[in-house]
């Protein structure tokens, strides 16, 4: 059971990285379409919670999984809020409740 584990991380973490580096070849391999307009960057977000899944599969806390998301979830949606120029109406409160679960997850102790 645990190389399944290890296997399915491995597989997790190469397509989160494909889809953080080159979302629309991802779109095209997997659905037949190039990926466009908001698909970009909600794919990248899928990427960055598959990489997150992964570390949390992989032997180890799963907290870790959980902070590396939520940190770089944060960083990336700030990141499209100042520079990408997409700004709904809860783009901020998700970066304020990232911002604030990151703090939490680095202030729990370790069990």
């Amino acid at each position: 059971m645990k190389r399944a584990l290890v296997l399915a991380a491995v597989g997790e973490a190469a397509t989160g990285v494909a889809l953080l580096i080159v979302p629309s070849l991802v779109g095209r391999l997997l659905f037949g379409e190039e990926l466009s307009g908001v698909a970009i960057p909600v794919a990248r977000v899928t990427g960055i919670a598959l990489i997150g899944l992964s570390i949390a599969c992989w032997p180890g806390p799963p907290r870790v999984g959980m902070l590396t998301y939520s940190a770089v979830v944060t960083l990336y949606l700030a990141y499209l809020g100042f520079a990408g120029g997409l700004t709904g109406i809860l783009l901020w409160p998700a970066v304020v409740l990232h911002i604030i679960l990151t703090a939490l997850l680095i202030q729990e102790p370790k069990t």
